[in-house]
């Protein structure tokens, strides 16, 4: 069930998070442009829109949408085949048609398909390629553009080898800068009277630091100083011409190209796709646990394209570094990204030339501990303790992001997934029934022999579905297994949405090992009360 929402309603916390997913955007924007062989401001383009429009018209609370590491070789090769800049813009135009028509056709319910342990896997397996992406760039080496995830680089190293680069490349005031940045982030939230600023978020606070002590090693001719091609590097338009150059439009002329056709559908299959990834992990990250309608979620990332295209913007996605930043920075509702969006059109119109004294060793340390919170031990603990059939799928994954990329890592935890189920299926029949009911009446879920993630959209849909102030009973007598998805989906309704909704719920057959409430046969007119 999703709720209407007040934009304006977390103003002070919104902000703050939508001003450190700003000061990440930025340079994934420009790194992501640059290798894409795309004009700088294309992906200045794309972040705005992803920001303003795809966060407007989305749902989900957490997503910020922007250029994508993951379409940078689709992009590179398409704008080199096309033959021009333009003519790729009118691919992305129709992709953003596509996206939009496999919105109207509900396309977007295939994420409920996405096993949890597979978008554990990837967050967790995302979470190592930030910090070792972003070692680089917190000693000073910056060959590898801000926001690449995957293993093989364009500068012809890989993850590890460019690790080893490091040792021909050190630059002590990057590790310097680095170094404060981190401290700033790590004890900004444990000293007593700082945490109460919350309009100040600590990003900034290292952001601003950096840049002044910079300024004075730069000032004091001091060797640390970091030189430009170590600092952000954003274009500053300095006439009217070349303000006026930055949009470009598509080349409708091309429409009859088969090649625009085939660049579209690629660019429109692999944005949804990771959209919706993107959009089931957020969902994951969500504290409240509301859920993102993803049929509404492709309508949007199709106008935001289309919108993008028409500018001269690359196509974009949901993007999980992004993501991620939003709410380890504590954003509340989806107008930290808008205020993300707007934050990057007014800064790169307004203060070019201050954003490119930021350091990049100092949006390094940021990323560092994004990666460090996706990627906490913890998870793989977790797991580990859920057994093999959770555990395998989830490691598989992880491994496979950090060592591929994305969309493999994905692909090969969901075949492990599939084999598990179908093995499953083997020796177990699966059956699942909803009674009809109306307001007050008594509402009956029972869960059959085997309950596997498939079943995840079917249970989601019906829980969703309860009205406030009903009772509900959901039987588990006759199930021999439950995938852990279905768990977390029945623990979350039991605890978050029927606390907020005054809704009765009773559990009846759950094994111990579930850790949920287990109501037996003699039990059976006792309901959970929630108190509020």
């Amino acid at each position: 069930m999703t709720k209407k929402i007040n934009l304006f309603a977390n103003l002070k916390s919104d902000f703050a998070s939508g001003l450190v997913v700003f000061l990440v955007a930025l340079p994934l924007c420009l790194g992501i442009a640059l290798a894409s062989g795309a004009p700088l401001f294309s992906g200045i383009i794309s972040g705005v829109i992803g920001g303003i429009v795809v966060g407007y018209l989305s749902q989900s609370h957490l997503s910020v949408s922007g250029p994508a590491a993951g379409l940078t070789a689709i992009v590179l090769t398409a704008i080199t085949d096309l033959g021009s800049f333009n003519t790729f813009l009118l691919a992305v135009l129709i992709a953003g048609l596509i996206q939009l028509a496999l919105g109207f056709i509900k396309a977007g319910t295939i994420s409920n398909f996405f096993p949890t342990n597979v978008i554990e896997g990837m967050l967790a397996g995302i979470g190592v390629i930030i910090i070792l992406k972003q070692i680089p760039h917190a000693f000073g080496y910056d060959p590898d553009f801000e926001g690449d995830l995957s293993f093989m680089q364009g500068d012809g190293q890989n993850t590890f080898s460019e690790l080893f680069s490091i040792i021909n490349h050190v630059q002590l005031g990057s590790i310097i800068i680095a170094l404060v940045s981190l401290g700033i982030l790590i004890f900004w939230n444990k000293i007593d009277f700082l945490k109460k600023i919350k309009l100040v978020p600590p990003a900034l606070v290292a952001v601003i630091i950096s840049i002044l002590l910079n300024e004075f090693f730069i000032q004091s001719g001091s060797s640390l100083a970091i030189i430009k091609e170590h600092l952000v590097s954003l274009p500053v338009p300095t006439t009217l011409e070349e303000f006026k150059n930055i949009i470009v439009t598509p080349d409708f002329g091309a429409i009859s190209n088969s090649k625009v056709w085939i660049v579209a559908v690629t660019i429109a299959v692999v944005a949804s796709i990771e959209t919706l990834l993107c959009i089931e992990a957020s969902d994951r990250m969500d504290v409240q646990k509301r859920y993102t309608d993803t049929n509404v979620e492709l309508k949007a990332q199709g106008i935001g394209n289309i919108v993008s295209s028409l500018l001269g913007g690359l196509p974009m996605t949901s993007v999980v570094v992004r993501t991620s930043a939003n709410n380890e920075a504590g954003a509340k509702s989806k107008m930290s990204a808008i205020i993300h969006g707007i934050l990057l059109l007014v800064s790169v119109l307004a203060i070019p030339i201050l954003l490119n004294k930021i350091p990049l060793a100092t949006l390094a340390a940021v990323l560092l501990l994004v990666g460090y919170k996706l990627a906490n031990p913890k998870t793989i603990k977790h797991f580990w303790e859920k057994g093999k059939y959770q555990f395998i799928p989830f490691i598989a994954t992880f491994g496979a992001v950090v060592f591929t990329d994305l969309l493999k890592g994905v692909a090969l935890g969901m075949i492990i997934s599939i084999i598990f189920v179908l093995k499953g299926n083997m020796k177990r029949a699966y059956n699942f029934r909803k009674e009809e009911y109306h307001d007050g009446d008594v509402i009956h879920i029972d869960l059959a022999q085997e309950v596997s993630f498939l079943n995840k959209a079917a249970i989601k849909s019906t829980l969703a579905s309860v009205p406030e102030n009903s009772k509900v009973i959901i039987n588990a007598s006759d199930t021999v297994y439950i995938a852990h998805d279905i768990l977390d989906l029945i623990k979350e309704f039991k605890k978050i949405r029927a606390k907020e909704e005054n809704i009765k719920l009773k559990l009846v057959g759950f094994k111990k090992a579930y850790d949920l409430v287990n109501t037996g046969e003699e039990e059976k007119h006792v309901f959970v009360e929630s108190k509020k």
